[in-house]
């Protein structure tokens, strides 16, 4: 009890930057990744053979390694990143290959018939997709975007790799000051454990929400 009372502030500043790295990574992500989504139902073949190839990669590699391609790599070719940005970079590539998976099923399961509705309505493709297909993929891609970014959450304790200064990388320092390592990561723990709660929790609502908007 002792050690959360006077490690506090540093382990609320820590928590702070996690949020961040979630937040931010998860929303930049979700963009990229509609728009890889997209590509890969698109109709031009290299434009869809670069999404897959994109997905391929990123998903198939550890996201510790392109974390420290990032931070470490990046600069041996005169790109040199800081580490919160190096983070929310990695975090966000990555991010958008399991995203892109996400929406390019729920606009899938749309019905292709108010396609061809829209369509001969004379809609323009974008505000098709913005007012008739988005709404109703984003719905059935609710559940596994909820998990995505529950897991994205988590996943920036790897950012700690980088010499960021988060929930994980926090919990190790005082830990090493103290050599109180259980009750340190205890605490990161519990913290990242109410985080994601909270994530679930809201997650449900909204997808109670859009169902009543949907019913």
């Amino acid at each position: 009890m002792d050690l959360v009372i006077q490690d506090l502030p540093e382990l609320l500043k820590a928590m702070g930057v996690t949020l961040t790295l979630g937040v931010v990574s998860f929303v930049l992500g979700s963009a990229l990744g509609m728009l890889v989504g997209l590509a890969r139902i698109s109709r031009f073949r290299l434009l869809k053979a670069l999404a897959i190839a994109y997905v391929s990669v990123f998903r198939g590699t550890p996201l510790l390694i392109q974390i420290m391609l990032v931070y470490y790599g990046l600069p041996q070719i005169g790109i040199l990143i800081e580490p919160i940005p190096s983070a929310v970079l990695a975090l966000t590539v990555y991010a958008a290959a399991y995203l892109s998976e996400n929406f390019r099923a729920g606009i899938i399961a749309v019905d292709r018939g108010q396609w061809e509705a829209a369509h001969s309505m004379g809609m323009p493709y974008w505000r098709m997709l913005r007012r008739i297909v988005a709404p109703q993929a984003v719905r059935v891609a609710l559940p596994p975007i909820g998990s995505r970014f529950i897991a994205l959450m988590k996943d920036t304790s790897l950012a700690s790799a980088v010499t960021v200064v988060e929930l994980t990388r926090a919990a190790e320092s005082i830990g090493s000051s103290t050599f109180r390592y259980m009750e340190a990561f205890l605490v990161a723990g519990a913290a990242y454990w109410l985080i994601n709660t909270l994530l679930s929790v809201g997650q449900g609502a909204l997808e109670r929400r859009l169902g009543k908007a949907y019913a």
